[in-house]
């Protein structure tokens, strides 16, 4: 009987016990189903939050997308639908080169013909470049190697329309050329200011080279950055090259005539020549050179207002450069300058009072430091205007001024 009463409370302990950790158990079962019950009933579920990471990649990548629209394919989408690709024919006289000896020789003259009678034959030469459209009435400039002596010329648009141009008119010395198109209510190319080029700015170059713009009506884009500016560059005896930019963006056979711009959309410059590094290669290595548009511009009005540049005078005289052979005989302190060694009796430079072994060592203003210097001079003057020269006689400064008048024909 003793046992019993002991064993009794020990009972009553476990039944207690028990009831505590039931009723526990109960309670974390309610609590875990509340919590769960909020996370998949209140709208804040684990989908909403991955939804809520797509949102912010989604915008995160658009975000990106706009980061890659910079000045420079801003300024392409607006310059593009102006430029266009242009097709030449010319006519062209070609000597055959063995015509003298064929037609001389009785033994080829049975094979060949009497090759020697027949003088130059003419043949059509066909050749590309760029140009861009500057009126919406469809005024196209170009460079005169381009379409000078063309005597068809056709202009694709970037809608992919070909259609037929005429010359308005042409300068070979500055190698400028203006053409037209019979078309209206065209997107064109606004003119900037050559003079504010900053050396190392961006700069985009569009146009035509080796005929590509023929593959997809659009236009080919280079860019780089304006390496220098007032460049003179040594081309032929014909041309003025002066006040050029040079540029780094890569320029090509067929970029010829077609725009440098900056990063506003603006012309600066027409592309025309580069340095290709001799050797028989014809790419670009980096050096190109474009007409600064403010000097473009000048010849352009001129173009369009007589459709020609009369430069048809003769300034009646020869030069020389000076080497230090040349500078030793004449006792002269450097080699800088040109050497007078022709003055045509009676003609301008004589009538002025130039005479033979005159130094010339400035024209209009300009350092004389060789013969492309004051060709570059002279060849950017007009009838009826005035050559300046300052030249060494006897180791005393002269002054000279040469008024150019018209050639009689």
């Amino acid at each position: 009987m003793r046992s019993n009463t002991l064993t009794s409370p020990a009972l009553n302990q476990m039944s207690k016990t028990k009831i505590f950790l039931i009723s526990s158990l109960a309670i974390l079962v309610l609590t875990s189903g509340v919590i769960l019950g909020k996370i998949f009933f209140s709208g804040k579920s684990p989908d909403n939050n991955v939804r809520l990471v797509s949102n912010t990649e989604r915008q995160d990548n658009q975000k990106i997308s706009e980061s890659r629209q910079t000045a420079i394919t801003r300024a392409v989408s607006k310059v593009s639908p102006c430029i266009v690709g242009i097709n030449v024919e010319e006519v062209r006289e070609i000597q055959d080169p063995f015509a003298n000896f064929w037609g001389n020789d009785p033994f080829f003259r049975q094979f060949f013909g009497d090759r020697g009678q027949q003088g130059p034959q003419k043949q059509i030469v066909r050749g590309l470049g760029s140009g861009y459209i500057i009126s919406s009435d469809g005024y196209i400039l170009t460079n005169d190697h381009v379409a000078g002596n063309a005597t068809k010329i056709s202009v694709t648009l970037t809608t992919g329309e070909t259609v037929s141009a005429k010359l308005i008119g042409s300068d070979p010395n500055t190698d400028v050329a203006l053409i037209k198109i019979d078309k209206g209510n065209l997107p064109y190319l606004p003119l900037g200011n050559s003079d504010d080029v900053i050396i190392g700015e961006w700069v985009i170059a569009l146009g035509n080279p080796f005929g590509l713009f023929e593959i997809n009506d659009q236009p080919t884009v280079t860019v780089g950055v304006v390496s220098a500016t007032k460049m003179k560059v040594a081309a032929d005896n014909r041309r003025a090259y002066k006040d050029m930019i040079q540029t780094d963006a890569s320029i090509n056979s067929g970029n010829s005539g077609g725009p440098l711009v900056n990063v506003d959309g603006e012309v600066i410059g027409m592309n025309t020549i580069i340095y290709t590094g001799g050797n028989g290669a014809s790419g670009s290595i980096g050096v190109g050179f474009a007409i600064s548009i403010n000097r473009v511009r000048k010849i352009m009005e001129e173009l369009k207002s007589s459709g020609k540049i009369e430069r048809n005078f003769n300034v009646g005289f020869n030069i020389q450069g000076i080497d230090e052979r040349i500078a030793k005989y004449y006792n002269l302190d450097d080699t800088k300058g040109v050497i007078v060694n022709q003055v045509a009796k009676g003609g301008a430079a004589d009538d002025a009072g130039l005479k033979t072994e005159d130094v010339i060592i400035q024209a209009n203003g300009e350092p004389i430091r060789n013969e492309q210097d004051i060709l570059a001079v002279v060849n950017d003057l007009r009838v009826g205007e005035t050559l300046k020269l300052k030249v060494l006689r006897s180791k005393s400064e002269k002054e000279i001024e040469i008024k150019l008048t018209a050639e009689k024909k």
